[in-house]
C-alpha cells in the first residue's frame, strides 16, 4: 500500500477533517488511521494502520498480530508488542499498548505493511498460551483458526514437543476442542 493512501490524524489531515470525510463516505476508519473507502483492506493496511505504535527493535504480537493476519474485523482495544531483537528495547508505552519482553527469534517475525509481526504460527502459539491469563484470548484463537485452519493443528504439534511452558497444558486444551469443530 502507498503510504498516500493511509490518514493518521494530525499529519496531512486533522482528526476534525477525517471525521468529516467519514461521514461523507470518503475514508473508513482502519485501526488508527483512515483510508479511501474504495482501498481494499489488506495486511499490509492494517499493519501500516499502527506503524506509530510499532518500533523498530519491536514487533506486533498477539491479538494485533492476529487482527493483522486477518483475524477479526476490529482491532484489539489494547494492541500487544513483543521485542523482535536479542538486545532489550526502551519501548514508548502507553495506555493502549502491552509490551511483552520476551524475544521472538528471526525465523518468528515477518515483515508487513513496514513493520514486523510475528507470524501466524507464532501468533497463534502465544494466544494459546495466554489463554490461562486471559480467556478473551479464545476469540481471536476462533478467528485466527477461521483465516488459516491449519495453524490449529500445527500449534498443537509444536506445544506437544514442549516440556513445562506455562499455559501449554491450557492452551493446547483449547486448540484440541477447536479442532474437532466442523466449520
Amino acid at each position: 500500500m502507498h503510504p498516500a493512501l493511509l490518514y493518521v490524524p494530525g499529519r496531512r489531515l486533522t482528526l476534525a477533517e477525517l471525521s468529516a470525510a467519514r461521514l461523507d463516505g470518503d475514508v473508513v476508519e482502519i485501526g488508527d488511521a483512515y483510508i479511501p473507502a474504495d482501498l481494499i483492506e489488506s495486511a499490509d493496511v492494517r499493519a501500516s494502520s499502527i506503524a506509530d505504535l510499532v518500533r523498530p527493535g519491536t514487533a506486533a504480537a498477539g491479538p494485533t498480530a492476529a487482527w493483522i493476519h486477518g483475524a477479526g474485523d476490529a482491532p484489539p482495544a489494547v494492541h500487544h508488542i513483543r521485542r523482535s531483537v536479542p538486545r532489550r528495547v526502551r519501548p514508548q508505552l502507553s495506555g493502549r499498548m502491552i509490551f511483552h519482553d520476551g524475544a521472538l527469534s528471526p525465523s518468528e517475525v515477518e515483515s508487513i505493511g513496514g513493520i514486523d509481526v510475528s507470524t501466524p504460527l507464532r501468533t497463534m502459539l502465544d494466544l494459546a498460551t495466554g489463554v490461562h491469563r486471559d480467556a478473551r484470548l479464545i476469540a481471536w484463537i476462533e478467528h485466527l483458526a477461521r483465516v488459516d485452519a491449519v495453524l490449529v493443528g500445527e500449534s498443537i504439534a509444536c506445544m506437544q514437543q514442549w516440556n513445562r511452558v506455562p499455559g501449554s497444558r491450557i492452551g493446547r486444551a483449547v486448540l484440541e476442542r477447536l479442532a474437532l469443530r466442523t466449520w
